[in-house]
């Protein structure tokens, strides 16, 4: 969350970088590192099923009831920490570049293609991509015969707020690609991630943002 933190604050282009969570533990974490949490998101919202719509909705109302209103907004997730502020500033510098589109997301080229990839449904399997123009399955092809094809990563989204009010969703129609760079779009989502991330920053691959205070200590506070 740090990092997150302090590479949206240094990056100089928001008004405002807050912080959405339902835990009064996060938010002083998020509040010492220089973000703001104004309020508290619904425990509701929070699962690990909940849609991002759901939060990025309730938020924008929240803030425009108590007088807040803004063009656009970003969604940096705290799990992508490599994520460094020159990545903001060319995400932001594409996003403000076209005005004819709703959102721009951050993909990286896929590792394992989905024309190699099968639905189990009992005993049977099933492609997951549709036969292709020649009527030749995809999963029989040369792996390099192949098209590119992208999958979005958590670094960043960007879109315009009336996306999310006229459609209800955080992307719209109109989505901008913003192809990231070496492990600008690393996720971590599990242990093996985590170990993978400490051996990329200890040997140089990968770096972390500067953030410029002592890590946050939690102090329990008796009743």
């Amino acid at each position: 969350m740090a990092y997150t933190i302090s590479a949206a604050i240094k990056s100089r282009l928001f008004e405002a970088v807050m912080v959405s969570t339902d835990s009064e533990y996060y938010a002083e974490v998020a509040r010492y590192y220089g973000a703001e949490v104004p309020f508290l998101r619904p425990s509701a919202m929070a699962s690990e099923c909940s849609p991002d719509i759901e939060w990025i909705e309730y938020t924008l109302k929240q803030l425009e009831d108590e007088g807040h209103q803004y063009d656009c907004f970003s969604i940096l997730r705290p799990t992508s920490p490599f994520r460094q502020v020159n990545t903001i500033k060319r995400a932001w510098k594409a996003f403000t570049s076209d005005k004819t589109i709703d959102s721009l997301r951050a993909v990286e080229k896929c590792k394992q293609h989905p024309g190699k990839m099968w639905v189990i449904r009992g005993n049977r399997m099933m492609p997951l991509l549709p036969l292709n123009e020649s009527n030749q399955p995809w999963h029989s092809r040369p792996y390099q015969s192949l098209p590119e094809v992208y999958v979005q990563n958590a670094s960043l989204e960007m879109a315009w707020t009336r996306v999310v009010l006229e459609t209800h969703t955080i992307s719209g129609n109109h989505v901008m690609p913003f192809f990231t760079e070496d492990y600008e779009g690393f996720d971590i989502n599990d242990p093996y991630d985590w170990q993978l991330a400490e051996q990329l920053v200890k040997t140089g691959k990968a770096r972390l943002p500067k953030v410029g205070l002592e890590p946050f200590i939690f102090i329990k506070r008796l009743p």
